[in-house]
Formats: structure tokens, C-alpha cells, sequence
């Protein structure tokens, strides 16, 4: 029998089974070094987590990313003709609704005011002559000279008190009516006291006659004059709040029609759809809501200009030339009480009334304010009386020269006659009441032509505040609805 020879392999035979092979072991050799325990390495720079995102980052991101899809897109679009057009409608709203109360203020406010305070200046210069015309008449003094003084007192009174009702507490007219309502109390004492020494024939009632028409010519007329200029500025202020046009509404109008135009047209070229109901519809109140606003201010601006300019400068040349008219008939009446007892140097070493001097001067005031009167007359109403009370000024010229002749020849009585005395004598006092007859009428006629344009021009705008907000929502709405039914395709 025969053996292999120790340590040889055994054949490998093609019958001859194999020895399975044992899988490597997992772990560290048997003789693999380990290394010490100790801490572990930090983390290099990759590691560090990456910082917290805020929310706005992360929406704008979203918002990019959704902007890439046409659903997205449109979702954008939307909301940008939707806040357009709610822009547009917000600001229209605010800006017509301030314009419209400043109209509001004009017809209603600033303008009556400002005839009161011309009213006050008139009374308190109606009273002064009054005065004068019943001191001149004598002891007698006629009822109806009494009643037109007292008259003057009673309205110059009642505007004040209406005008200390409209002025800002500290403000330049509330000082002016304080003051006048200071003076008023003691001008109408110094008249009395000048009546009273009058009828007992003292010769002080002149010097305290002259003593109240200084008080009312020094001191009540010019702060009169001052509360007049503080309405007018007033009023004018607010005509430069009523006529320009809302240019920011206009201009964001604008800015909505052609978003909403574009989108339409965007969509057609995607679609080859004409029409979008919703984005028509919003385009519809768009632009009905920007020709409103440019047709209202267009009409209102009109009318306001024209109540300016044919009623407002007409009131406030009638109102100069009528309180120019009232001087002169004082300073005439003060000719007669004072003969001479005062005087100015008109030239180098000459002397003349002071009174006749400042009846001159009142009297250039008046035919040049009886002249832009004329040239602001629009219509024949307001010309026929300004060219009668044209008339009665040469007519009181010319008498007024006769009454001079002779107070200056010595015949006082005649003089007077002239100037106070009866119908058949041909005074001068019916020249001035026909000269304040007539400017009185084209002041009411004016007055009613300022009424109908400036009402004109503020009910051009009645409605127009709530009107554009309400179409601004509705196109609003019909953008957001046009995208809306786009969108619905898509899911």
C-alpha cells in the first residue's frame, strides 16, 4: 500500500472535494500597534453648520423660483395691477377730497368772510360820514342821518362778532377784531360827546368830531384794512388748494391703464385670446375712473377761475372804490366842521385843508377803482351801474368845486347848502348816495356771479371722492378675477 509523501499536497483531482475557505476576520491585526486614547480632533472649517435663513430671504426665494412657472408669473402680475389700481383710487380719493373741501371753503367761507370784512370797513366808514353829515345839519339832526350812523355801528358790530366766530385763536385777525371791538365802544363815545357839545353850542363838539374821525381814520380804518388783507389771503389760499390738478392720482392712473393694456396683451400673445372679462372689466373702471378725475378738475378749475376772476377781483375793486367814496363824503362834511383849523403843506410854503386835500386824494381813488370796475365788468349788468356811478363822480366833482368857491368867498351858509342842503339846492349828498346806490348794485350783481361760478366749479366734483374709490375697487377686483380664471387652467 502505498502513502503520499508526508507535508505534499493532495492531488487535485477533478473528483476531489475543496477545503472552504474561512472569511477574514474583522479587527485589528494581531500584532497591528494601536494608538493612545486622547481627545478627538475638532471638526476642519467645512464642518460649521451654514447660518439660519430669515423669512424674507426665504419668500424672496420662494417668490424667484415661483416666478419661473407661468403660474407664478401670473400670481405676480395679479398682484401688482390689483395694488396699482387701489393705489390709483386711494390717492385719487384723498387728493379730490381735499380739492373739494377747499372749494367748499371758498363758496362757503373764505369768500364770506372776506366780503364781512369789507363789510366792517364800509360800516365803520358809513358811520363816520354819518356822523359828520348829522353834526353838520345842527342841533336838528335829520332821523334819517341819525339811523344811517346807528345803522353803521349796529352791522360793523355783528361782522365783527362773525368774524371773531371764523378767526384762529392768536392769529393776526382775531388781534384786528379785538382791537376794533376796543375802539368801536370809545369812537362812538367821542361822537356822542361831540353831538352833545354841539347842541349846546360849544365849540369843543367840533374838536372832539375831529378827535373821532382821527380815531376811526388812524387807527379803526387801518386795522379794518388789515383784517380785510388777512381774509383775502386766506381766501386765496384756498383757491390755491381747490384748482391744481391731483398730478400724483393722474399720474398713477396712468401707470394702472398701461399695466393692465400690457397684461391684456401678454396674454393674448400666449393665448391667442382677444378678450379677458375680469381685466376688461377692471380696464372699464380705470379708465372711466381717470377721465372722471380729469374732466371733474378740468370743469372745476374753470369754474373756480372764473369766480376769481369775474367775481372775486370785481368784489374787491367795487369794495375799494365804494370805501373810497365814503372817505370822500367824510372828508368833505370834516371840510366844513373844521374850516380851516387844519392844515398841510402841499408845496413849499403853501398851505390848504387838510381834509379837502385827503377828499382829492379819495376822489382819484375812487374814479381809478370806478375804472378797473369797468374793465372787469363782463356782462351789461354789471357795466350799466359802474358807468352810472361814473356819472354821479364828475356830477359830485363839479358841485364839490361850486361848495369850495363859497366856503372860500366867505358864505359858509351857501357852502353847506351845497353840501348837506336840500334836493333843490343840488348838494353834493345826492351825488354820493347815487354814486353808493349804484356801487352798492354791482356789488350784489358780482356778488351773485362769484356764487353761480364757484358753485359751479365745487359741484364738479360732487361725488367724485367716493366715486373713484368705489370704481378703483372694482377694477381691482377684476384684475385679480381675469388672472384668477388664467390660473384655474392650470390646475
Amino acid at each position: 500500500m502505498a502513502h503520499p509523501p508526508s507535508g505534499s499536497a493532495p492531488p487535485q483531482g477533478p473528483g476531489a472535494p475543496t477545503t472552504p475557505g474561512i472569511p477574514a476576520q474583522a479587527g485589528p491585526a494581531p500584532y497591528a500597534r494601536t494608538a493612545p486614547a486622547g481627545p478627538a480632533p475638532s471638526p476642519g472649517p467645512s464642518a460649521v453648520p451654514p447660518a439660519r435663513r430669515t423669512a424674507f430671504a426665504e419668500g424672496v426665494d420662494r417668490l424667484r423660483s415661483a416666478a419661473t412657472t407661468e403660474p407664478g408669473r401670473l400670481r405676480v402680475i395679479g398682484a401688482v395691477l390689483a395694488l396699482l389700481v387701489v393705489a390709483f383710487g386711494a390717492v385719487a380719493a384723498w387728493q379730490t377730497t381735499e380739492r373739494a373741501a377747499a372749494a367748499d371753503d371758498v363758496l362757503g367761507k373764505s369768500q364770506p368772510l372776506s366780503s364781512a370784512a369789507a363789510d366792517i370797513y364800509q360800516s365803520l366808514a358809513d358811520a363816520n360820514t354819518a356822523a359828520s353829515s348829522g353834526f353838520l345839519a345842527g342841533g336838528q339832526e335829520p332821523a334819517e342821518t341819525r339811523e344811517r350812523y346807528e345803522r353803521g355801528v349796529r352791522t360793523a358790530a355783528a361782522r365783527l362778532v362773525t368774524a371773531a366766530h371764523s378767526s384762529d385763536p392768536g392769529s393776526a385777525a382775531a388781534a384786528s377784531i379785538a382791537k376794533l371791538n376796543r375802539l368801536l365802544p370809545e369812537y362812538k363815545g367821542l361822537v356822542e360827546r361831540a353831538r352833545a357839545n354841539h347842541r349846546q353850542g360849544y365849540p369843543l363838539g367840533g374838536a372832539y368830531l375831529r378827535y373821532a374821525n382821527d380815531t376811526m381814520q388812524k387807527e379803526m380804518l387801518p386795522e379794518a384794512e388789515r383784517l380785510y388783507a388777512s381774509e383775502n389771503t386766506r381766501l386765496r389760499a384756498d383757491y390755491g388748494h381747490a384748482t391744481p390738478y391731483p398730478w400724483a392720482a393722474l399720474t398713477l392712473g396712468v401707470l394702472a391703464l398701461a399695466a393692465l393694456l400690457w397684461a391684456q396683451r401678454r396674454e393674448y400673445r400666449r393665448t391667442h385670446r382677444v378678450l379677458n372679462r375680469g381685466m376688461v372689466a377692471a380696464t372699464a373702471a380705470t379708465a372711466a375712473v381717470l377721465l372722471w378725475l380729469v374732466v371733474g378738475h378740468t370743469v372745476a378749475r374753470a369754474g373756480l377761475h372764473d369766480s376769481y376772476d369775474h367775481g372775486v377781483r370785481s368784489l374787491n375793486v367795487l369794495h375799494d372804490a365804494r370805501i373810497a367814496s365814503l372817505k370822500a363824503r367824510g372828508n368833505e362834511n370834516l371840510t366844513l366842521v373844521s374850516r380851516g383849523a387844519e392844515t398841510v403843506e402841499t408845496a413849499p410854503g403853501e398851505f390848504e385843508d387838510k381834509f379837502d386835500v385827503e377828499f382829492r386824494t379819495s376822489m382819484r381813488q375812487l374814479a381809478d377803482g370806478l375804472q378797473k370796475a369797468g374793465d372787469l365788468a363782463d356782462d351789461t349788468d354789471g357795466a350799466r351801474p359802474v358807468r352810472a356811478a361814473g356819472g354821479a363822480m364828475k356830477v359830485w366833482q363839479d358841485r364839490h368845486r361850486e361848495a369850495r368857491e363859497a366856503d372860500d368867498r366867505g358864505d359858509y351858509q351857501d357852502a353847506l347848502k351845497k353840501v348837506i342842503g336840500s334836493k333843490a339846492d343840488e348838494p353834493t349828498g345826492e351825488c354820493f348816495d347815487s354814486v353808493d346806490d349804484n356801487l352798492a348794485t354791482a356789488l350784489a350783481h358780482e356778488e351773485r356771479e362769484f356764487e353761480q361760478a364757484a358753485g359751479d366749479g365745487r359741484d364738479a366734483m360732487t361725488g367724485l371722492p367716493l366715486g373713484t374709490a368705489a370704481l378703483a375697487v372694482l377694477g381691482a377686483a377684476g384684475a385679480l378675477l381675469g388672472i384668477g380664471r388664467r390660473l384655474s387652467e392650470y390646475r
